[in-house]
């Protein structure tokens, strides 16, 4: 069994800073294992022009850590009344580097989302022109589909149209939580990918409930079955380039975590590489991990690998990590995996 393991140094292609005091507390859970973060632009307001992205690209890097060798890339968060024009200069200025598209009502911060991805047409058909990127929270909003069924859903009724619609659209399954996800990526070549969380691939809906209510463990997309899991595992330790890491990673301070309605989002970034390593040693894979974490994403986004590397080291006891991040509005507590971890970053 490897003890020790060196990979060029990961990109998390799915990240949330918040803003503000948080943005200030979490950057650091990203940036002492990251070379590059995708930043999720569903802030209040969201990030919906190219001088919002500019703008808030700025906060974030007055905030790094001192010395820290940190690329953040730039999300816009599409809307009904989003401008065409405004996108494409965005891109090929280097502002951003994908389009959000998040249904109206679906997660955190969404409600200025899309109601009707035909309001959107050519703004995706744009978009396919110049070969920028989409990413998609996939989830029907319809309250009468089970939570646990919207995921494929929206594939059916949403995904599969639009990108029929549009064929030469580059898009992003964000977070695909199911094997009805995984089925869809894997049955097609081109201009499909998708990325999985830390946590899903290490928690079902089981875990939601054990011993009580499990607020640090709700997301959306929410947990699903085990056998949703287990298909996420096997995608993401197969080395198939379309699958690649994006934490999701999504801070709350525990007073909106631990509440009547607790807000959804797990906040992962500071032990994610610890529970990978973990993942892939129980599925015989660390040498797949490097693929799945450091170079899938960069080739489907068209970059190149970071030039860094990191270490991971392996210890029969278990390891400690950090449980909480404290800022100055609230404690956040960090993703504490139904399970032993071994690895540890050196």
């Amino acid at each position: 069994m490897a003890s020790e393991l060196t990979i060029r140094k990961p990109d998390d292609w799915h990240v949330h800073f918040r803003d503000g005091a948080v943005m200030r507390a979490v950057l650091s859970g990203t940036t002492e294992h990251f070379a590059r973060a995708l930043v999720m632009p569903n802030l209040v307001p969201p990030v919906v022009t190219m001088n919002d992205a500019v703008a808030y690209r700025e906060r974030i890097v007055a905030s790094l850590p001192d010395g820290s060798d940190f690329t953040p890339m730039m999300t816009l968060y599409l809307t009904e009344a989003t401008d065409a024009d405004d996108v494409e200069r965005a891109y090929k200025s280097g502002a951003i580097t994908a389009v959000k598209l998040y249904p109206a009502g679906a997660t955190t911060n969404s409600d200025s989302g899309v109601t009707d991805v035909a309001r959107v047409a050519p703004v995706l058909e744009r978009m396919a022109e110049i070969g920028l990127p989409l990413c998609v929270h996939g989830e029907v909003t319809d309250p009468s589909i089970d939570i646990f069924d919207r995921e494929a859903i929206f594939i059916e009724t949403v995904l599969d149209p639009m990108r029929q619609r549009t064929p030469g659209l580059r898009v992003i399954m964000e977070h695909v939580t199911t094997e009805d996800g995984v089925r869809y990526v894997q049955s097609h070549s081109e201009n499909l990918a998708a990325t999985i969380t830390t946590h899903h691939l290490m928690i079902n809906r089981n875990h939601l409930f054990q011993g009580g209510i499990r607020p640090h463990f709700f997301c959306l997309p929410i947990a699903k079955r085990e056998h949703h899991r287990l298909a996420l595992r096997a995608a993401a330790v197969s080395g198939d380039g379309r699958f690649f890491l994006g934490t999701d990673s999504a801070p709350h301070v525990d007073g909106a975590k631990e509440s009547a309605c607790g807000c959804a989002g797990v906040y992962n970034s500071p032990n994610t590489m610890s529970c990978l390593a973990q993942v892939f040693e129980e599925e015989g894979a660390l040498d797949k991990l490097e693929a799945f974490a450091s170079l899938n994403g960069a080739a489907y986004y068209g970059v190149a690998p970071s030039d860094e590397t990191i270490t991971l080291k392996r210890q029969d006891d278990s390891v400690s990590y950090q449980a909480k991040v404290k800022t100055e509005d609230g404690d956040i507590t960090v993703f504490d995996p139904p399970c032993d971890l071994h690895w540890s970053v050196v």
